[in-house]
């Protein structure tokens, strides 16, 4: 079985949209759209084409540099700005985010690959981060208590951490933002963000909303450095930066830790994940196989709460993967622009590249190929949806995180053994369960060593639940009330009277 192809159209362009503005590729900092201080440009791509759409600013040294000063210069005054102020343009810029969505998803699509129907979903997804901390942002109480001795009384107050750097993936570039800046700004600190070299443009269109919602001048700036290794690292150098926030790999989240700790920052990092997904002998199956589709598909697989390690019991097994790959085939493949697809292209060809790899050292050891299983003969990233049969569990896709369109299905037996498998690597970010029993399934998320489950769902990301993994998946939480504490330091103050 195989899936259609299709290819795109772009449509149009409004002029003067944050749209119009994100294509001129300029950097945003203290209020004013830059290019680079010595004028370098690269090229960001359609991976659905594999074309560059446009030329953005490299950012350099002094570029980034320059947005610490502007966001560490208006800190002060947005940290002493009324919290209901504070609500209310993130309120707006909510508002401005959802009246732009067909153009914001538009770019998402254009420089990410994905559908245009998911990205329209992300940004929804993402704007909701701003409307939950637009409200969050009158809840930074602290509290007044007596001390046992009775003798005084214990004051505890909440402030801004102070300029926080964001460090941004490329898979949801609007949602990894807003999840970001969202409880930053309520909570009154001021932001600098570098967005993946990938998806620059959704990130300088976000700037826009935030500009038209009324956000100060310095409080959301953006560079585009091509390299972030070395501006990310004089930014985590520069004392006037109090926190750093990063979504993406475990490896590189090590690095950032390790540097900061050279100055004991505060730090989020959302790191890699390897999710199982158990469907157990109970399970109805069309329930499983409609949350395995979204589980693996959403984002095209490219995501870090994809399911990862299909453990299903053998009663099952047959009938499960029959009815998985029936749905995978069903998938329309194509560029993301164009109407009915629903699986876009893959960031880049060295991702897909590393997906066909993973496919052949599971059919090398022995796995069979049920659904897709190769490339698409056609301009841009493409990869068909893949379901693995029988793979084994020293297989590469059974080991490492899969960031694509592949599920390779294992069975099993016994509870216990497969908990014991599900626990064996060392991220704990989600884990699915599917079963009848509720009971049962709570009982197995329990043991479950990772930050989130979904039971007999195939998503949990929420801006309402807090977001963050066990393990090596990551330090702190986004989303949630959690979210917003990520961001303030809390003084204890010992008072007679």
């Amino acid at each position: 079985m195989t899936s259609t192809l299709t290819t795109g159209t772009l449509g149009t362009v409004t002029p003067g949209s944050a749209y119009d503005l994100a294509l001129q590729g300029r950097q945003y900092i203290g209020g004013e759209w830059r290019a680079a201080s010595d004028g370098a440009s690269f090229p960001v791509e359609d991976p659905g084409r594999a074309e560059t759409i446009v030329e953005v600013a490299d950012g350099t040294l002094d570029d980034c540099l320059d947005a610490v000063t502007a966001a560490d210069e208006a800190a002060a005054g947005w940290a002493a700005t009324p919290p209901r102020q504070r609500a209310e343009i993130l309120r707006r810029s909510f508002d401005l985010m959802i009246a732009q969505k067909a153009d914001i998803a538009r770019l998402i699509t254009l420089e990410s690959g994905k559908a245009y129907g998911e990205a329209l979903g992300e940004v929804d997804y993402a704007a909701e981060f701003l409307r939950w901390f637009s409200e969050e942002a009158v809840r930074a109480l602290g509290n007044v208590s007596t001390a046992p001795s009775g003798d005084y009384r214990i004051i505890t107050t909440l402030h801004p951490v102070g300029v926080s750097l964001f460090v941004t993936p490329w898979n949801f570039p609007a949602a990894m933002a807003t999840r970001k800046i969202g409880p930053a700004l309520a909570a009154g600190c001021t932001t600098v963000l570098r967005p993946a070299k990938e998806t620059p443009l959704t990130v300088l269109a976000m700037a826009r909303v935030f500009e038209q919602a009324g956000v100060p001048a310095g409080v959301v700036n953006v560079v585009t450095p091509r390299s972030s290794s070395a501006s990310v690292a004089a930014m985590m150098a520069d004392k006037r930066v109090r926190k750093i926030s990063f979504t993406g790999s475990t490896g590189v989240g090590k690095i950032l830790l390790e540097q900061a700790a050279r100055r004991v920052l505060r730090t989020s990092m959302e790191l890699g994940g390897n999710a199982p997904f158990i469907v157990l002998e109970d399970a109805d199956l069309d329930v499983a196989v409609n949350s395995a589709m979204v589980a693996k598909l959403r984002n095209g697989g490219q995501s870090c709460t994809a399911a990862n390690r299909f453990y299903v019991h053998e009663a099952v097994e047959a009938e499960f993967s029959s009815r998985f790959a029936e749905a995978m085939s069903r998938v329309t493949v194509g560029h993301g622009l164009t109407p009915g697809v629903e699986l876009g292209a893959m960031v880049t060809g060295q991702e897909r590249d590393g997906m066909l790899a993973l496919i052949q050292d599971a059919h090398d050891r022995g796995a069979t190929v049920a659904q897709g299983g190769d490339a698409v003969d056609a301009p841009g990233h493409f990869l068909q949806p893949t379901l693995l049969r029988g793979v084994p569990l020293d297989a590469r896709a059974m080991e490492e995180e899969i960031f694509g369109p592949v599920a390779p299905v294992a069975t099993f037996t016994d509870i216990d053994d497969v908990i014991a498998r599900a626990n064996s690597v060392d991220v704990g970010l989600v884990s699915f369960v599917q079963t009848r029993d509720i009971g049962n399934g709570l009982a197995i998320a329990e043991r479950l060593e990772s930050g989130m489950v979904g039971i007999n769902r195939g998503k949990v990301s929420d801006p309402a639940a807090p977001f963050g993994g066990w393990k090596e998946s990551g330090v702190g939480k986004e989303g949630g009330h959690e979210g917003l504490l990520e961001y303030l330091e809390s003084k204890y103050t010992a008072v007679s009277w």
